[in-house]
């Protein structure tokens, strides 16, 4: 496999560069010196900001961009065999590798690489870990699959030891990473288009545990069901979270505010440490903070620049992101939960946010996650006041008429919930203008399109 040195600075061509994480890796290339080309099928925000950076760009992907001097070619799982580039850089036997393949050698260039992982919270983990890092004055090279407001954006090429980024178990791709550093937030049923099931979601993650060197760090949920069995036979060091006793890092006398921020007792080693405060919202929230604690700790950083930027950590954009309050006087909240436990979370949360009646626009993500988790989509769905169905995001899909978003509102009445289906934004938006009251909560949610709705109310 071609391994990137830093050192020795080449000319690497991205095709499908518009997308928001290889954007991120080009421009990390960038900033160590690479000569960085690419390709996209359409412009966009994030083409134009790399063309203003000095990067070659070519809209539309044909055989002639594939040029002598390129050194290196990275691709996305958007990119098939028959694509005249990738044809045409296999007739010339240039090196390639994948993105997830890129992200795993640039890793070898840090001491301390960090990669956070786990079927839900990477983004809001990795961002709380991001302004740790940025408030101890460590440079840090971050890459999060959010924008987060304190780097602008979602890359930021540090000069340091120090790098972070997510982890994500889909299509194994954290198999190819590197990190010195590795968090494991949980293990749930998931991206069921590639896996089998839960104990093959399992088996992944230890594959990824595995990776790790002897001097290396594992930081686990200690309270999730398969901890055990990730852990066993690993010869890396392990740190445990979570809230149940036994593990080294562990929160108690959990209390909110009135704008439902947490605070929590710091016990590690069941010796009260400190009262942490955060900006995060949810009991899930201080279970992620845990593991950034006690990554931080290992890397010797002074507790006041953890506690700090634990604070500071608004959260990246869409987790219980606050958008605003119409003129009606409704509160808008938009999240990316696009999993039943995700969900939970979200409308837990939604309980120490002062309200009086609760609405979700739920936008499901993937005909085969909503078909395989119908029932569990329900379940808790039917726990909100009012729900809202827009159509289902297709994403990487088809429709194959397997199920749709009027599935599942049956399936919320049928469990004693109240959802109606509406398909179309536009419908949704003129029903929940007139619906909607004074002081109740409205939730967009959902991993597709779905906030665009919160952002046309605000501005009525």
């Amino acid at each position: 496999m071609y391994n990137i040195d830093f050192n020795k600075p080449c000319h690497v061509y991205f095709m499908g560069i518009g997308g928001i994480s290889m954007s991120g890796l080009a421009e990390i290339l960038l900033g160590e010196g690479f000569q960085v080309s690419g390709s996209d099928m359409k412009e966009s925000d994030i083409t134009d900001s790399l063309k203003a950076q000095g990067v070659k760009i070519n809209i539309g992907q044909v055989a002639e961009n594939i040029t002598d001097d390129i050194n290196l070619v990275v691709y996305t799982a958007a990119i098939k065999e028959d694509n005249e580039e990738f044809k045409a850089v296999l007739a010339k036997n240039i090196p390639m590798l994948t993105r997830a393949q890129l992200l795993g050698q640039i890793m070898n260039n840090y001491k301390y690489g960090i990669a956070v992982s786990g079927t839900h919270g990477k983004t809001t983990t990795t961002a709380m870990m991001s302004h740790v890092l940025l408030q101890a004055d460590t440079d840090p090279t971050i890459s999060i699959g959010g924008m987060l407001d304190a780097i602008g954006g979602n890359i930021r090429v540090g000069h340091s030891d120090y790098f972070v980024t997510e982890a994500c178990e889909y299509t194994n791709s954290f198999h190819s990473f590197n990190p010195f550093i590795s968090i494991i937030l949980n293990v749930d049923e998931d991206h069921l288009d590639f896996f089998s099931g839960i104990e093959e979601i399992a088996q992944s993650f230890k594959t990824f545990a595995e990776i790790l060197p002897k001097d290396g760090l594992l930081v686990i949920n200690g309270d999730m069901e398969h901890k055990d069995f990730i852990t066993k036979d690993l010869d890396c060091n392990i740190i445990t979270f979570g809230l149940n006793e036994g593990n080294k890092y562990q929160a108690k006398d959990i209390t909110f505010d009135d704008e439902g921020h947490p605070s929590y007792k710091l016990y590690v080693d069941g010796k009260e440490i400190d009262t942490i405060n955060l900006h995060s919202t949810g009991v899930h929230n201080v279970v992620n903070s845990l593991s950034v604690i006690a990554v931080a700790d290992f890397l010797e950083l002074d507790l006041k620049h953890t506690k700090s930027g634990l604070l500071e950590c608004t959260s990246a954009k869409r987790r219980y992101e606050y958008k605003g309050v119409t003129k009606n006087g409704v509160v808008i909240i938009d999240d990316y939960a696009h999993h039943p436990t995700e969900i939970a979370a979200t409308l837990k949360a939604t309980n120490n946010t002062p309200h009086d009646e609760l609405w979700v626009i739920f936008q499901p993500h993937t005909y085969t996650r909503t078909y395989a988790l119908l029932d569990k989509f329900a379940e808790v769905l039917s726990t909100a006041d009012h729900v809202i169905l827009a159509d289902i995001y297709a994403a990487r899909e088809k429709d194959t008429g397997m199920v749709s978003s009027k599935d599942l509102c049956e399936k919320i009445n049928s469990m004693g919930g109240n959802a109606i289906h509406m398909g179309d934004f536009l419908s949704i938006e003129k029903f929940v203008e007139k619906s909607c009251k004074k002081n109740d909560l409205l939730i967009t949610m959902g991993a597709g399109n779905v906030d665009i709705i919160g952002d046309s109310l605000l501005k009525k």
